[in-house]
């Protein structure tokens, strides 16, 4: 695709009228890495064009800018762009390469962290997941290194993107997200938040530095962690040739489900503090063990995991420790799936620079704009905004609303 004619602005282009909450003025927070003689479009109405192409069902970079091209006044003057004047694909792939992904994290955390907790907090309100997340289309481009490119952090029950750290690393999997976690947990307001996360960040240090940050953590225990998992695992399940005692303090909660292909899916959860005092862990308060049992295609299928929190049984009981950890796959399934498939970021080819980090945090961002409006079909309302791109386009020039769900 062509770019516009680069004519200089005339005196009647549109002024840049925002809201001061809205999404339009935390991107003014980003610093332009351009020079200011060769900017023809503000970045702020460029990162916001971008967003709103997004919600309207145009996931490439070509799309969102063969989109713009063919928008009117209603969509372009209120993000600051004359009609007939919009950044061409090139324009987007070389701004966006040269970005401060750092800044532009900053100033997208700060605008969905408010409003995102209540206030005075709730001790264990709210559950924030961190999980990692490959943009598979840039595998291909990287000749080895880690196969993972960000470390998210996810709101459980608002289902939006809080925080987001780059992995840039060479290291495995594992040693890549566990050396960016300290950093994304600092980026976040933990008062009333619970961190959870699979075995992997079941660290001493990182749970100590969320509980000095005024959070709490619920995580699992596996074999990273095998003196600990052996501690809970003769709590809960003793060998037979040691002799079993009842639990001091035993606290249970049992669900039953059908669904996806699986009948009986039963969970039950038994929660104890018998070993508070024993066990040399930040602050751990309760220790779980969590079983699951199913039929798939007629045959019996079963785990059990073992946990520990620094929740208290007076914050949560057995039912809200369940519901915590299964609140913790919605980043599985409610981001990074809907990312991967419904705005399209494993067919990515854009691997230059920070341009990718930069366009999955404008995806990210589309999906927060539509869970904080509580739109959960989101496959259903990107159709919808492709023939209403007004709809979109208020989600981002609008203040968020000021009540929590």
């Amino acid at each position: 695709m062509a770019c516009t004619p680069a004519a200089a602005v005339s005196a009647t282009a549109p002024a840049l009228a925002v809201a001061p909450p809205s999404l339009l003025a935390a991107f003014a927070a980003v610093p332009d890495p351009r020079r200011q003689a060769s900017v023809d479009y503000p970045l702020p109405a460029v990162l916001a064009l971008v967003v709103v192409a997004l919600l309207a069902r145009q996931l490439s970079q070509l799309a969102i800018a063969e989109w713009a091209a063919r928008q009117g006044a209603a969509v372009l003057v209120p993000l600051g762009f004359s009609v007939g004047r919009t950044p061409c694909q090139s324009t987007l792939q070389r701004l966006f390469a040269r970005l401060d992904a750092d800044r532009l994290i900053d100033a997208l955390t700060r605008h969905f962290q408010p409003g995102a907790a209540p206030d005075p907090p709730v001790r264990g309100g709210q559950g924030v997941a961190i999980d990692g997340k490959a943009q598979r289309g840039r595998l291909r481009f990287q000749g080895g290194g880690c196969p993972v490119h960000a470390l998210t952090a996810f709101c459980h029950e608002r289902g939006i993107v809080l925080a987001q750290e780059p992995i840039d690393s060479t290291a495995d999997k594992a040693e890549a997200e566990l050396s960016v976690a300290p950093a994304l947990v600092a980026r976040l307001d933990w008062r009333g938040r619970v961190l959870t996360g699979d075995a992997l960040f079941c660290q001493r240090a990182l749970c100590r530095q969320v509980r000095d940050a005024g959070g709490d953590y619920l995580l699992l225990v596996k074999a990273n962690q095998p003196a600990l998992r052996a501690d809970l695992a003769l709590l809960f399940d003793p060998p037979a040739t040691v002799p079993a005692a009842p639990l001091g303090d035993r606290r249970e909660v049992t669900t039953l489900e059908k669904g996806h292909g699986r009948t009986h899916d039963r969970r039950q959860l038994v929660a104890s503090t018998d070993l508070n005092r024993y066990l040399d862990w930040p602050d751990v308060a309760q220790v779980f063990r969590l079983e699951r049992t199913w039929r798939e295609r007629g045959q019996p299928k079963g785990e059990v995991h073992y946990g520990l929190t620094s929740l208290p049984p007076a914050a949560a009981d057995a039912a809200r420790l369940l519901a915590l950890r299964r609140g913790h796959w919605q980043i599985e399934n409610a981001l990074h799936y809907t990312k991967d498939v419904t705005l399209g970021e494993d067919a990515s080819l854009i691997h230059a620079g920070a341009g990718p980090t930069v366009m999955a945090l404008l995806r990210d961002t589309a999906l927060s704009l539509l869970r904080r409006a509580d739109h959960r079909a989101i496959a259903s309302r990107l159709r919808a905004h492709a023939d209403q791109p007004l709809a979109a386009l208020a989600l981002v020039l609008h203040p968020p609303p000021s009540t929590h769900a």
